[in-house]
């Protein structure tokens, strides 16, 4: 018999881990405040808190793998045929199932980097090729470049807005330019997971764009703006093929029941949940106006967080704030990233930057 042990792909080898933000440990007479995961920091409004309950009493039974209702409220909701929706545990697993359908070793898939940390993971799992293209000096996507990435080995386009970590969101005009050179059998997908709070000059909507480009695949989440980060819940919206091609990909009965049903309660009261963004953003706007007036060079925020691009330093500021109570999402020799949450968190974040600004 073989002494050999099982090996897995090769390309599993070099997986990078994904890093979460990790919570703040316990301290006695410290408050302490978990801003490294862009979580929205209300809780959650009773009536999708009492749609979510309603549905873990039914937990002994398997979810609806259609999401009927889902399908049904999100279709009403967005205008779009239910045929051309495609659900999955958070947008990043929808992502996952997209790579998986049109990637194979040796294809590539160009997105902007710095940018969420997920898409070289998920590009890695298929046994594709990551073609990363630098941002710009001020945090943006560089799309002229990512369109000059683009080879006849090119199978998908990633684009992050607004960008997660750095901020800054992709304009209209200039994704509308950046699509009409992008080959046709490319899929471009448009990860808007933090579009509600986008305030920018000239927003896009990745639903309309998709409407006359069948190559293009908006891809939304309910973690952020609506505030069920724990119960993962996302949707791409995509030219019947390609979402065909997503949900064969998924995983079976993967979005939960108590998921769905809390997705369903959110589209109902989305004005509520809106209202919340408002305030996020408006928090948003304060944090960083005061980071600028202590001297840092905060690129434009768009998400629900703030980047410090504090290079070598990074670390140490992460442990000066997390001596402090706040927890923030660093990446060593690069920057670290702040998500906007409770003001007083907010104001003890704002005291460790002030000790440490230039």
């Amino acid at each position: 018999m073989s002494s050999a042990t099982p090996s897995p792909r090769a390309a599993i080898g070099g997986i990078p881990a994904y890093v979460p933000g990790r919570p703040p440990a316990a301290r006695p007479g410290v408050t302490t405040y978990k801003l490294s995961s862009n979580e929205n920091p209300h809780a959650p409004l009773p009536g999708v808190l009492e749609a979510a309950v309603a549905a873990a009493a039914t937990m002994n039974r398997y979810p609806d793998m259609g999401c009927t209702a889902l399908y049904a409220a999100l279709a009403e909701r967005l205008d779009v045929p239910v045929s051309h929706l495609a659900a999955g545990t958070g947008s990043v697993a929808v992502l996952y199932h997209l790579l998986q359908a049109f990637c194979e070793a040796g294809d590539e898939v160009v997105y902007a980097w710095r940018s969420f940390e997920a898409y070289p993971i998920a590009v890695a799992v298929t046994g594709a090729v990551s073609v990363q293209v630098p941002l710009t000096a001020d945090a943006r996507h560089d799309l002229d470049a990512m369109a000059a990435a683009i080879t006849d080995r090119t199978k998908v386009v990633v684009v992050c807005s607004p960008n997660n970590p750095t901020g800054p969101a992709v304009r209209r005009a200039e994704l509308e330019a950046f699509l009409a050179t992008v080959p046709p059998h490319v899929v471009v997908v448009l990860d808007e997971a933090y579009r509600e709070f986008v305030r920018d000059e000239d927003p896009f909507d990745g639903v309309e764009l998709y409407r006359s480009r069948p190559n293009v695949v908006a891809m939304r989440t309910f973690a952020k703006a609506y505030g069920l980060a724990g119960f993962r819940v996302g949707y791409a919206v995509a030219a019947e093929p390609i979402a065909a091609a997503v949900r064969a990909c998924a995983l079976p009965f993967g979005v939960s029941s108590v998921a769905q049903a809390a997705a369903v309660e959110s589209l109902r009261r989305e004005a509520e949940l809106l209202e919340r963004v408002e305030g996020i953003v408006a928090e948003r706007a304060r944090v960083r106006e005061a980071l600028l007036d202590q001297g840092w060079a905060v690129p434009d925020a768009q998400g629900n967080f703030v980047w410090l691009p504090l290079g070598e330093r990074t670390v140490a500021f992460a442990k000066a704030a997390e001596e402090a109570g706040v927890m923030v999402r660093p990446f060593a020799g690069d920057g670290a990233r702040v998500s906007i949450g409770e003001p007083a968190g907010n104001d003890v974040l704002l005291k460790v930057a002030a000790e440490h600004a230039d």
